[in-house]
């Protein structure tokens, strides 16, 4: 899709001139003051070319610098180029003053007026990523996005962060529930306590009740003097319980009764020890299937999933794709101090077109390696170990049509039901049983955790 810029000059035959100076570009015309703000407010142009010199009064810029002061009022980021002519610098500068990005002297010349635009366009362009960034950092900063979708999980971060109530984070592997678990409580009373994460399935069964709840000199062999474990060590602040659908059953008594009385008893020891801490848990499992295969306990489970919270998998945020490569690259850029300065549109495209099955942790893999590995200053899909898309394939196949329609307005509803079963179903006109046989049907087991 071609940018948008506006032309606004009374000579026809410098619009004529322009027109073929701007092929790149989709271009409008404006003659006059009333229709250059008509032709702003209609195609929204990044940049706008200038005559200061406009009827009613041509021979003198004071209508020109008013559309100027008018463009720049309803549309403060659009950079606007005056053309004048060669003795007219004074009012030239005046426009800067105004608030013009430049000014450009008559004779016009094609390739000088193409590369004014193609500046301005980048840096209109900088400016709105910037804009957005700093948008997506306001609040749960560690969290970038603009999609609907995940603005949609930040407002409900943001309303429980204040709170100590037990929140379990859901969502496929590499989606960024770590992310989420730290930007809740650096959002927190508690943000200037310790946040201290473990994740269940790293550790052996056999070490993983010393690692949580610490132990006694003695307590078994290579105990050589008391440890505090990781609650202990959270004290005052949150402990991340990370892939908590892995705990051993014969653990989850221990930690429930933790979660009940906030008290611990270290390994080998008899004394309880108070424990003030807020507790968040993630998983990529279905529990509520666990628990009904007894294999993870039902009251641990309501204990908790006290506010559930899903993670969309990035295949379902793209329009926030882009914006966290790009974000991605300028850190790695930095790291790795090398010469890469953008995408190309056909790694674009690609990134675009890949489903993204290791969510957010693939993608800065990709772009790690990229950035090391890619010759040039600009990023190709080849770099990323991706395909180009072409555009000229299209998807006929009705079934895969109705399938990606179908699971993807299922994961919306039940983002806007606040994950309850329920509620998903009378949205989507459903039953529940229907609902739970499109779940399996889509293999979107992690969606049963919901009530």
């Amino acid at each position: 899709m071609k940018e948008a810029i506006l032309v606004v000059d009374d000579d026809l035959g410098i619009q004529k001139q322009l027109k073929w100076s701007f092929t790149d570009y989709d271009v409008a015309y404006a003659e006059d003051r009333t229709s250059a703000i008509a032709q702003l407010r209609r195609h929204e142009p990044k940049v706008v070319t200038l005559d200061l010199g406009l009827p009613p009064d041509p021979a003198n810029a004071s209508e020109g610098l008013r559309t100027l002061e008018e463009i720049l009022a309803l549309s403060p980021t659009t950079k606007v180029i005056v053309v004048t002519g060669n003795s007219d610098k004074e009012n030239a500068l005046k426009a800067i003053e105004l608030g013009a990005y430049d000014f450009y002297q008559k004779p016009i010349d094609s390739d000088t007026i193409k590369l004014l635009v193609a500046r301005a366009l980048n840096l209109s362009n900088l400016e709105r990523e910037n804009r957005i960034l700093s948008q997506s950092s306001k609040g749960m900063g560690r969290i970038i996005g603009n999609s609907e979708a995940i603005q949609t999980v930040m407002r409900k971060a943001e309303k429980i962060a204040n709170t100590d109530i037990s929140t379990l984070l859901q969502g496929e592997s590499g989606t960024g529930k770590e992310v989420f678990a730290r930007s809740i409580h650096e959002n927190s009373p508690r943000k200037d306590e310790a946040f201290v994460a473990i994740n269940c399935a790293s550790i052996p069964e056999n070490l993983l009740e010393s690692e949580l709840f610490g132990y006694e000199k003695g307590a078994f062999t290579g105990a050589n003097k008391t440890t505090p474990g990781k609650i202990e060590s959270a004290q005052n602040g949150t402990l991340f319980l990370d892939e908590i659908g892995d705990m051993p059953i014969g653990l989850q008594a221990k930690m429930l009764r933790f979660l009940q009385e906030r008290v611990i008893e270290r390994v080998g020891g008899r004394s309880e020890i108070p424990v003030n801490i807020r507790v968040v848990c993630a998983t990529h499992r279905d529990l509520q299937g666990m628990v009904a295969e007894q294999t993870f306990r039902e009251d641990l489970y309501y204990r908790v999933s006290e506010i559930p919270i899903y993670i969309p998998p990035l295949r379902d945020r793209e329009q926030d794709i882009v914006l966290l490569a790009r974000t991605f690259l300028a850190q790695y850029k930095e790291e790795f101090n090398s010469k890469i300065k953008s995408f190309s549109e056909g790694a674009i495209n690609a990134m675009l077109a890949h489903k993204w099955p290791g969510n957010i942790r693939e993608l800065q893999n990709k772009l790690k390696s990229a950035v090391i590995m890619a010759e040039g200053t600009v990023v190709q899909a080849d770099d990323l170990g991706l395909m180009e898309r072409s555009d000229s394939i299209e998807v006929f196949n009705l079934r895969e049509v109705r399938e990606k329609a179908e699971s993807k307005a299922i994961r919306r509803a039940y983002q806007l039901s606040d994950c309850n079963m329920s509620k998903t179903a009378e949205m989507l006109g459903v039953t529940r049983p229907t609902l739970y046989s499109l779940i399996d049907k889509y293999e979107m087991g992690e969606l049963k955790t919901g009530n």
